[in-house]
C-alpha cells in the first residue's frame, strides 16, 4: 500500500471506526424489532436512512480521532511514534483540513438521515462534534481530567449514538425506550474509555493530563472500572423485568434478555478480572488484550441488544 495513503487511513484509526456503526445499527434494528419504525419509511428508504446513519457515526468517529491526535501530538510522540504525526507522514496542516472534511461529512449525512421531517440525528450529531471538541482541544481539554474525560465520551458514544441509531427509523423524544437502552451503553462506556489511558501514563503524565491511572495509580484505576464491564449484560438482563408505569423499562423478551445478558456479564467479568490481576500487561503499550476486549464486548453488547428486539418481536 501506498505509504500516504497508509498513514491517511492511520489517521482515521480504522478498528475503532466498526464499534460506533454498529451502534448506529443496532439502535435502528431496536427500534424496528420494537415495531418503532415509523411507516413513513418504507423499506428501501429506511435501508437509506440505517445506512446513512452508519456512515455518519463512522466519519464523525474519524473525524474525533484526527482531532484527538492534532492536540496530543506532543504526548504522541512519546506514547505513540507511530502514529502518522509524530512520525512526520502526515502534517498537523493536512490533519486539520482532513479532520474538518471528515466532521463537514458527518454532520451532512446526519441531516438527511432519519423519517421525513426530522432532524434529531442531525441534532445529537451537531452536539457529538461539539463533545468531541470539547474532549480533546483547548481551552476545555476534558481529556485531562479523570472524571470528565470519560463522560464526555460516555455521553454521546454511550448513550446518544444509541438514541440516534433509534432515530433513523422512529421518533426519539415520545418513547422512553432509546433513553433507557441508551443508558445501559452509557455505563458500559463510562467504564471503559479510561482502558485506553493505562499503556499511555507516561506519556500522559508529561503533557499535563490526569487520567484515571496517572490521578489514582494503575491498580487502583483497574479496580475502580472492573465493575462497569459486567454492570451492563446485567442491566439487559435485569431492566426487561422491572415495570414502571405498566411497562418494562425494556421492552425485551425477560428469559432470552436475561439468558443472554448473564453471558455478557461473564464475559465482562473475566475481562474485569483479567484487568485487575495482570496491571502490568494492562499498562504494556505492546499488550492490546484489554483494549481490543472492551471493543469486541461494546459490539457483543450492541448485537446482542438488537437481536432480542426481534426475538420479542
Amino acid at each position: 500500500m501506498n505509504g500516504r495513503l497508509r498513514a491517511w487511513i492511520e489517521l482515521t484509526r480504522p478498528f475503532t471506526l466498526l464499534p460506533p456503526a454498529i451502534g448506529m445499527v443496532s439502535g435502528a434494528c431496536s427500534a424496528l424489532g420494537a415495531g418503532r419504525a415509523e411507516p413513513s419509511l418504507p423499506g428501501p428508504r429506511a435501508a437509506l436512512s440505517v445506512a446513512l446513519g452508519a456512515l455518519t457515526a463512522a466519519l464523525l468517529n474519524a473525524a474525533s480521532n484526527a482531532l484527538n491526535q492534532i492536540h496530543d501530538l506532543a504526548i504522541d510522540r512519546v506514547n505513540k511514534p507511530e502514529r502518522p504525526l509524530p512520525r512526520g507522514a502526515l502534517t498537523v496542516r493536512e490533519a486539520r483540513v482532513a479532520t474538518l472534511a471528515l466532521y463537514v461529512a458527518a454532520v451532512a449525512a446526519a441531516f438527511f438521515t432519519g423519517p421525513p421531517g426530522r432532524r434529531e440525528v442531525g441534532w445529537i450529531v451537531v452536539f457529538t462534534a461539539f463533545a468531541t471538541w470539547a474532549y480533546s482541544a483547548p481551552p476545555l481539554r476534558a481529556r485531562n481530567s479523570w472524571w470528565l474525560g470519560p463522560l464526555v465520551i460516555a455521553l454521546p458514544r454511550g448513550l446518544l449514538l444509541k438514541v440516534a441509531g433509534w432515530g433513523t427509523l422512529a421518533s426519539i423524544f415520545d418513547d422512553r425506550e432509546p433513553w433507557v437502552l441508551g443508558a445501559v451503553f452509557f455505563v458500559y462506556v463510562l467504564g471503559a474509555a479510561p482502558t485506553k489511558d493505562f499503556s499511555d501514563m507516561e506519556g500522559d503524565r508529561l503533557g499535563g493530563c490526569a487520567s484515571l491511572p496517572v490521578r489514582f495509580g494503575a491498580a487502583r484505576a483497574a479496580r475502580v472500572i472492573a465493575p462497569f464491564l459486567p454492570l451492563p449484560g446485567l442491566l439487559l438482563a435485569a431492566l426487561p423485568s422491572i415495570v414502571v408505569d405498566g411497562r418494562p423499562l425494556l421492552g425485551l423478551p425477560p428469559w432470552p434478555a436475561a439468558a443472554v445478558g448473564l453471558g455478557l456479564a461473564a464475559h465482562g467479568a473475566s475481562l474485569a478480572r483479567f484487568m485487575t490481576r495482570e496491571t502490568a500487561a494492562l499498562c504494556d503499550p505492546r499488550d492490546r488484550r484489554v483494549w481490543r476486549g472492551m471493543y469486541l464486548l461494546m459490539m457483543e453488547l450492541q448485537t446482542a441488544a438488537a437481536a432480542l428486539y426481534f426475538v420479542g418481536g
